[in-house]
């Protein structure tokens, strides 16, 4: 399986891979771009919604993202894993598109949610 993971989390990346099986690929960026580019044949992408942030607090780069993945060739397929910012976390405004999302996770995200998760394909 292929599994591509979008964060600048140091401390969700290294739970990306450890969690998945040693014969998965785990693919991790900090540039939801070149995640996208690396998309083809993945099973789930997760991303981490702080890692879209241009400006913190500003949910206006988790658009362009959500736009940039709905209109990419390869990527626009694969299913999507938001990864929640903290509870904590203010946000300007946050809505959604149908079917966009097709699974949440809260932190502190683990290497069990990310095990837990490569079953769900």
């Amino acid at each position: 399986m292929k599994f591509v993971v979008i964060t600048n989390d140091v401390e969700v990346a290294q739970a990306a891979r450890e969690g998945f099986h040693p014969s998965d690929e785990c693919l991790v960026f900090e540039s939801w771009r070149q995640a996208m580019e690396a998309s083809l044949r993945a099973d789930l992408m997760f991303v981490d919604l702080l890692a879209t942030l241009r400006e913190p607090h500003k949910i206006e780069g988790y658009e362009e993202f959500a736009m940039g993945k709905m209109a990419h060739e390869t990527a626009r397929d694969v299913p999507l894993v938001l990864i929640s910012p903290p509870d904590d976390y203010e946000l300007d405004f946050m809505a959604g598109w149908p079917n966009f999302v097709f699974a949440h996770v809260r932190r502190p995200v683990t290497y069990k949610i990310f095990r837990r998760a490569s079953t769900w394909v």
